[in-house]
C-alpha cells in the first residue's frame, strides 16, 4: 500500500467542526421544502422510502468512510477512484462532482436571494447573489478554520430547527400541546387509503423524489484531510452522522405524516410549515423562511469549499492546471486560494446563466449534473471492492472503520443505485436528467481516455 502524501493544506479543522458539518452537509432545502413532493407520491409511506433512500447513502459513505480513514485525501473518493479503477476514473469522478458542486451552488445562491429579496425588496436579486458569493468567497479564502465555523454554526442552527421540530410534533401528537387532542396513528392507517395509499409503487416512486436529498455527505470526507488527525476525525464523524441523519430524516417525516392526514400537505409549501401551522406555532412560515434560507447558505458556503477542494487535488494529481497548487501562506496559511478562485468563478458564470436563462441554458446545466450523484457512488462502490482487498494485504492497521457485510452488502449498493438509475429512466421528469448527465459523464470519459492513451504513448 502506497504511503499518502502529506497535504500542504492547513489542519485548521477541529473534530466538532467536521461532525457538525457531517450533521449538517445533507440538512437543507431538499429536506424542509422538498420533502413535499416525496409525500405526494407516496403518501405516509414516505417514511418507508427515506428508509430504503437513506440505507442507500449509509451504505456508500459507510464505503467512503472506510477508504478515508484508511487513506484520508483532500480529493476523497476521486483519489480513491485513481488508485482503484485507475487515473481515467479519478479524473472523471472529480471532475463531474467539481461541475456538480458548481452547478448547484447556483441554484443556492439564487434561492437564498429570493428569501431575501422578500424581506428587503429595496435591494435587488442580483445584488444579493453577489452579496452572498462575495461573502462566502472570502470566508473560503480566509484560514480554513474560517470556513468550518461557519458551517458549525449553521449546522448547528438546522439541527436545532429539527430536534425542536421533532420535540414539538411529539407533544401535539400526544396532545400535550394547548389546543390539541391525542391523534395517536389514525392519519398513519386509517386516513386517505392508508398508509401505502398509491401502493409499493408510490414508495417507489417516492425514493426516486428523496434520495438524491442525501447528497452532501462526502464533503465530511474531503474536509477530513483539513484536521490534526484526519483519519481518527472522518471515522467519528461518518459513524456519528450517517445514523443521526437517518434518524432526523425519517423522524421528520415520520411526525409530518402522523400529526396530519398526508393529504393536507399542499404543493410548493414546505411540509413542516404546514404541522406548526396546524399545531398552532406563530409566524411559523417566515420562521421556516429563516431556517431554509441558512440551510441554503450553508450549503453554498460548503459547496465552494468541497469545489476547491476537488480541483486542488485534482492538480495535485496533474489532472488540472499546475497553478491551481498554490497555497497561501503566514498565519491562517495552507489555503488553495487560486483553487478557491476559479471555483467561484465558474460558480459566478453559472449564477449568471440562472439569472438571465434559467429555464433554457441553465436547466440543460442544471439537467446535466442530475444524475451525476449516481455516478459517484457508483463509483465510490467500485473502488472499494477494489481497495478493500489491497488494504487487507498491505495495510490491514488502518482498517479502522471496516464496510458492514463486505463484500455483498457492497454488491448490494451497487444493484440499488442501477435501480435507481432504471427508475429515472421510466419517469417521464427524471428522464432528461439521465439523459443529459450520461452525455456529460461520456464527454468527460472520453477526454479521461484521451489523456490516458497519450500518457501511455508518452
Amino acid at each position: 500500500m502506497q504511503d499518502v502524501t502529506a497535504e500542504p493544506l492547513a489542519h485548521g479543522l477541529k473534530q466538532r467542526h467536521l461532525t457538525m458539518l457531517g450533521l449538517g452537509g445533507v440538512i437543507g432545502a431538499g429536506l424542509f421544502v422538498g420533502s413535499g413532493a416525496g409525500i405526494a407520491v407516496a403518501g405516509p409511506g414516505i417514511v418507508v422510502s427515506y428508509l430504503i433512500a437513506g440505507a442507500l447513502a449509509m451504505l456508500v459513505m459507510r464505503m467512503l468512510g472506510e477508504m478515508s480513514a484508511a487513506m484520508p485525501a483532500s480529493g476523497s473518493f476521486s483519489v480513491h477512484a485513481e488508485r482503484a479503477l485507475g487515473r481515467w476514473a479519478g479524473f472523471s469522478v472529480g471532475w463531474l462532482y467539481w461541475f456538480l458542486l458548481v452547478v448547484v451552488l447556483a441554484v443556492e445562491a439564487t434561492a437564498a436571494a429570493q428569501i431575501a429579496h422578500g424581506w428587503l425588496p429595496a435591494v435587488a436579486q442580483w445584488a444579493w447573489v453577489l452579496i452572498f458569493m462575495v461573502l462566502f468567497t472570502c470566508a473560503n479564502l480566509a484560514a480554513v478554520k474560517n470556513f468550518g465555523e461557519f458551517e458549525f454554526w449553521f449546522a448547528a442552527l438546522k439541527v436545532a430547527a429539527i430536534v425542536l421540530f421533532l420535540g414539538l410534533g411529539l407533544l401535539a401528537v400526544f396532545g400535550v400541546l394547548p389546543e390539541t387532542e391525542p391523534v395517536g396513528f389514525t392519519h398513519l392507517t386509517g386516513a386517505a387509503g392508508g398508509f401505502l395509499p398509491n401502493g409499493w409503487e408510490g414508495v417507489v416512486s417516492g425514493v426516486l423524489a428523496v434520495v438524491f436529498a442525501f447528497g452532501g455527505l462526502e464533503v465530511v470526507t474531503i474536509a477530513a484531510a483539513e484536521t490534526e488527525d484526519p483519519a481518527r476525525n472522518v471515522a467519528r464523524a461518518v459513524r456519528a452522522a450517517v445514523w443521526r441523519i437517518l434518524f432526523f430524516y425519517v423522524g421528520s417525516m415520520l411526525v409530518i405524516v402522523t400529526v396530519l392526514p398526508w393529504t393536507a400537505q399542499q404543493a410548493g409549501l414546505s411540509p413542516y410549515v404546514t404541522v406548526l401551522d396546524a399545531i398552532g406555532v406563530p409566524a411559523a412560515g417566515q420562521i421556516m423562511n429563516i431556517v431554509v434560507f441558512v440551510a441554503l447558505l450553508s450549503a453554498l458556503n460548503a459547496n465552494l469549499y468541497g469545489s476547491s477542494r476537488m480541483v486542488f487535488s485534482l492538480a495535485e494529481r496533474g489532472e488540472a492546471p499546475k497553478g491551481l497548487l498554490k497555497v497561501s501562506g503566514g498565519e491562517g496559511g495552507g489555503v488553495p486560494r487560486r483553487a478557491v478562485l476559479a471555483s467561484v468563478a465558474f460558480g459566478f458564470v453559472s449564477v449568471l446563466l440562472n439569472l438571465l436563462w434559467p429555464d433554457t441554458v441553465f436547466l440543460y446545466m442544471l439537467n446535466a449534473v442530475g444524475a451525476v450523484l449516481l455516478f459517484v457512488w457508483g463509483l465510490i462502490a467500485a473502488s472499494q471492492l477494489r481497495l478493500r482487498r489491497r488494504i487487507e494485504r498491505e495495510a490491514p492497521q488502518t482498517l479502522t472503520l471496516r464496510m458492514w457485510g463486505f463484500p455483498w452488502l457492497t454488491w448490494v449498493t451497487l444493484a440499488g443505485l442501477g435501480g435507481v438509475l432504471v427508475l429515472m429512466l421510466t419517469d417521464d421528469a427524471a428522464r432528461p436528467q439521465v439523459m443529459w448527465s450520461a452525455g456529460a459523464t461520456g464527454a468527460v470519459l472520453v477526454v479521461a481516455m484521451v489523456r490516458e492513451l497519450r500518457a501511455r504513448r508518452a
